[in-house]
């Protein structure tokens, strides 16, 4: 009976892997492919490609999403929930793959787990940008917090929930 409870207990978590992972892929794709024609498209596929994956990933039972604690655009801002998985997941050693997961009080199981920049992601989070970039994320963005990162730091989450399996 142990175990049947183990692998019940799983099985949320393990939905929610399956559903960041080709949201998570698919992104470091476009944006991947995007940066080799501009910083300016990398911009566009994160502020309009990002939110069609995350929808296209997501699912009746499961919703995916990114989050970050320092926003460019306020609709990845964090659900309640995030907000300590991302506390604590923002202590882990970089390039880890550590995960958190939250049970919240609907029976909604949250999962969450860390984007460690990488070295081609400083273009428009590092400490220096393109002007004609600079231009653009002023522009879209005024109150753009999401730079000044360095390669391997904590940059957000990518998030899953999980609806309760109705018996």
């Amino acid at each position: 009976m142990l175990t049947l409870l183990l692998v019940l207990s799983a099985a949320p978590v393990d939905q929610a892997k399956a559903a960041v992972n080709p949201f998570k892929k698919n992104l470091k794709e476009a944006l991947f492919k995007a940066l080799e024609t501009s910083p300016e498209a990398a911009l566009d596929v994160c502020s309009q490609r990002a939110p069609e994956l995350a929808k296209a990933a997501s699912s009746p039972a499961v919703t995916v999403g990114r989050s970050a604690l320092k926003l460019r655009n306020t609709a990845n801002a964090p659900k309640p929930w995030l907000a300590t998985a991302m506390a604590e997941l923002a202590k882990e050693k970089s390039g880890t793959e550590a995960s958190r997961v939250v049970v919240l009080p609907d029976g909604t199981v949250g999962y969450a787990e860390p984007i460690w920049l990488a070295p081609p992601c400083l273009v428009c989070h590092g400490k220096t940008l393109a002007p004609g970039l600079e231009a653009k994320l002023k522009a879209a963005y005024p109150n753009d917090a999401a730079r000044g990162f360095e390669a391997g730091d904590f940059r957000g989450v990518f998030w899953a929930e999980v609806k309760p399996q109705k018996p």
